[in-house]
């Protein structure tokens, strides 16, 4: 079996390299990098291995970033200083990890894990998993305020104060609970990534919808929704047909 260790101890690098060959002394190392840059030239130029252990954390940043600049097909075992009740879910899935100092047995049982699905994990399985992981461990930050203008002066409002946003073609506009609008100097798309969805849900074009928001939902023609926001709004508010599933799953959370 030839492994790459992707690793930016060095002391880390011997330790694992040593755990390696008392686990399994017909463990080949393919090779050992130490950065983000190193370790996409390597599998860039080297036949891939048959699994990688590749520590979260390196000099030039979070090891993810490797998946987002490559395709990688080998099963990976990460390394990990974090603890292990924030990666509990993802110990069931087909890629394990390792917490630091990585110790024989548990080297052992990955790779016994490794051996069981050899074959079965594909490039697809890896990228969804690693997304997984980056989000247990770094949870995205959502916006909390804007910052809008009110007349001469600029004023912070919370998040929790807005009940929609919305769009009339030109420019883009929130409606606050206490029915003050406010101009918001970002495209609907932009929007799209500041906002919880768990609070939020985009439910057509030129919509942003609140759950607290939505004071009544019917049926509309062409198997679309209509909705009665509070405060009111004089635009119709469609839910379009394609997004009433994910709508009614989001609103029954």
């Amino acid at each position: 079996m030839k492994v790459l260790i992707i690793e930016d101890e060095d002391l880390a690098v011997k330790k694992l390299q040593k755990t390696l060959s008392f686990v399994d002394n017909t463990i080949e190392i393919a090779g050992i990098t130490d950065s983000i840059s190193s370790s996409v030239e390597w599998l860039q130029n080297n036949e891939a291995p048959d699994l990688i252990l590749m520590d979260i954390e390196l000099a030039d940043g979070q090891s993810f970033a490797i998946f987002d600049l490559i395709s990688v097909t080998s099963p990976v075992i990460f390394t990990t200083s974090y603890d292990e009740f924030a990666l509990k879910a993802f110990k069931v899935n087909s890629i394990d990890y390792l917490l630091k100092p990585v110790q024989p047995e548990d080297l052992e049982v990955a790779l016994k894990k490794y051996k069981s699905m050899r074959g079965n994990t594909t490039t697809t399985d890896i990228q969804s998993l690693v997304k997984e992981l980056q989000q247990q461990l770094f949870p995205k930050e959502y916006r909390k305020r804007f910052l809008v203008k009110n007349g001469q002066k600029l004023i912070s409002i919370a998040i929790d104060s807005i009940a929609y946003f919305y769009s009339d073609g030109r420019l883009n506009f929130f409606r606050t609970v206490d029915n003050k609008k406010y101009v918001v100097d970002y495209t609907m798309d932009e929007l799209e990534d500041m906002l919880n969805p768990q609070d939020y849900f985009r439910v057509s074009r030129s919509f942003y919808v609140s759950i607290a928001c939505i004071s009544k939902i019917d049926d509309y023609f062409g198997n679309r929704l209509i909705l009665q926001l509070q405060p009111a709004t004089d635009k119709e508010v469609l839910v379009s047909r394609e997004k009433v599933m994910s709508f009614k799953k989001w609103m029954g959370k």
